[in-house]
C-alpha cells in the first residue's frame, strides 16, 4: 500500500536541458501542443510515450499527420488510448516507468462544452483523476498539466494573475479546468507528487486546431466567405505562439516545484505550482484580422455577431512568476507566426497563390 507523503523520485536537470535518461508520457499527443512538445523532446534525445484517443472533435487526418512525424522517432511509442478507461490508464502505468508525465488530453472548446457537457466531464474529470491516480501509484516524478486561461471568466482586472479569484467561470469547459487545478493540489498535497498547473492562452500556430478563430478564418477568406466576428470585433487576445509555449512546457518540466517553496506567492506549502503562460500582449482582433488578410493577400468579408456565451472580451497574461522561475520569454510576433501558419496552412492543404 501506498502511504502519505512519500518522496517522488525528483527530476535530475542539467545545464542543457532535461536529463537524457528521462521517459516522458504526453497524453494528447497528437494534439496540438502535444505534437509540437513531443517533437521537441524527442529531438533533444528522450524518450517519448503518446497517448492520444483521436477522436472526431476535429479532423482526424489532422492528428494523424502529426503522429506520422512522431513516429518517424525510434524513441517514440504510441498507444490509442482514452483517459476516461480507467482500467486502460492503470494498466499503462503498470506496464511503464515514467519520470514525467504531461497531461494534455481534454475536451477543448468553450462553445462546444455548452452543448456537449458530458464529453467534458468523461475527459476532463474522470480523466484526469485516472491520471492522477497513475501518477500516484505509478510514482511519477513530475506531473505537468493544462488549464486554460479560461478559468479567469469575466474578470476585469488585467493581466490576469494566478493570485486573482477565479471561481465564478462562465462556461463548463472553464469549470473542468478550474477542478483539475484543485484536484493537482489536492494529490500534491496528499501525497507529495509535484504538480505544475499552466494556463494556456490562445495557442497558435502551424499545425493548429481547426476549431481556432484563426484558422477558421483562413479557411474562409481563402474561400471567399464571410468569416464571424464576435462581439462585433471589440475583443483582445494573449495569442502566443506555439514555439513560444513548448520552450515554456520544457522549461517548467526541468523545475519541479518543491515543498515549501510555493508558500509565498500562492498560500500552500505542497509541492505545487501554478502558472500563466501567455504572450503578455493582447492584441486587438481586428489588428490580428488584418495581420491575417497581409499574409493571405486577400481581404476578409465581415460578419459581425454578439457575443457568444461563454466567451470573455479580453485575455492578458501576467507572466511574472514564469519569467522568474524559469527564465521563460516569449519571443515570436503576430506578424512572424501568422505568416509562419499561412505558409504552412497553404502546403498542408495545397492551396497556392
Amino acid at each position: 500500500m501506498w502511504r502519505m507523503n512519500l518522496p517522488f523520485p525528483q527530476i535530475r536537470g542539467n545545464p542543457n536541458g532535461i536529463s537524457k535518461i528521462m521517459k516522458i508520457m504526453i497524453t494528447g499527443a497528437a494534439g496540438f501542443i502535444g505534437f509540437f512538445l513531443g517533437k521537441k523532446l524527442l529531438e533533444n534525445g528522450h524518450t517519448v510515450f503518446g497517448v492520444d484517443n483521436l477522436n472526431d472533435y476535429y479532423e482526424v487526418a489532422l492528428k494523424k499527420g502529426r503522429l506520422e512525424i512522431l513516429n518517424r522517432f525510434d524513441s517514440f511509442s504510441f498507444e490509442r488510448l482514452d483517459i476516461s478507461d480507467r482500467s486502460g490508464v492503470e494498466r499503462l502505468f503498470g506496464a511503464n516507468r515514467f519520470d514525467v508525465v504531461v497531461n494534455l488530453a481534454a475536451q477543448a472548446g468553450v462553445r462546444y462544452s455548452i452543448d456537449n457537457p458530458h464529453a467534458y466531464v468523461d475527459s476532463n474529470l474522470v480523466g484526469f483523476a485516472n491520471i492522477l491516480e497513475g501518477c500516484r501509484h505509478g510514482r511519477v516524478g513530475h506531473l505537468v498539466y493544462a488549464s486554460s486561461s479560461s478559468v479567469y471568466g469575466q474578470n476585469k482586472k488585467m493581466p490576469f494573475s494566478v493570485t486573482d479569484s477565479v471561481d465564478h467561470p462562465v462556461s463548463l469547459y472553464a469549470a473542468t479546468k478550474k477542478s483539475n487545478e484543485l484536484m493537482a493540489h489536492a494529490y500534491a498535497h496528499l501525497y507529495g507528487i509535484p504538480m505544475t498547473g499552466l494556463r494556456f492562452f490562445t495557442v497558435y500556430g502551424p499545425w493548429g486546431r481547426p476549431d481556432m478563430a484563426y484558422f477558421k478564418f483562413t479557411r474562409a477568406i481563402l474561400a471567399g466567405e464571410p468569416i464571424d466576428v464576435y462581439n462585433h470585433g471589440n475583443m483582445r487576445r494573449d495569442f502566443t505562439y506555439i514555439d513560444d509555449i513548448v520552450k515554456g512546457v520544457v522549461k517548467v518540466m526541468e523545475k519541479p516545484p518543491v515543498p515549501g517553496e510555493s508558500l509565498a506567492d500562492s498560500g500552500t506549502s505542497a509541492p505545487y505550482r501554478l502558472y500563466n503562460i501567455g504572450n503578455n500582449q493582447p492584441v486587438e482582433l481586428g489588428h490580428f484580422i488584418e495581420v491575417l488578410e497581409k499574409h493571405l493577400g486577400q481581404k476578409a468579408v465581415k460578419n459581425m455577431l454578439p457575443m457568444q456565451p461563454g466567451d470573455v472580451p479580453e485575455t492578458y497574461a501576467d507572466i511574472e512568476t514564469l519569467v522568474r522561475d524559469t527564465g521563460f520569454t516569449p519571443e515570436t510576433s503576430i506578424d512572424e507566426g501568422l505568416g509562419r501558419f499561412v505558409q504552412w496552412y497553404r502546403k498542408f492543404y495545397r492551396i497556392f497563390e
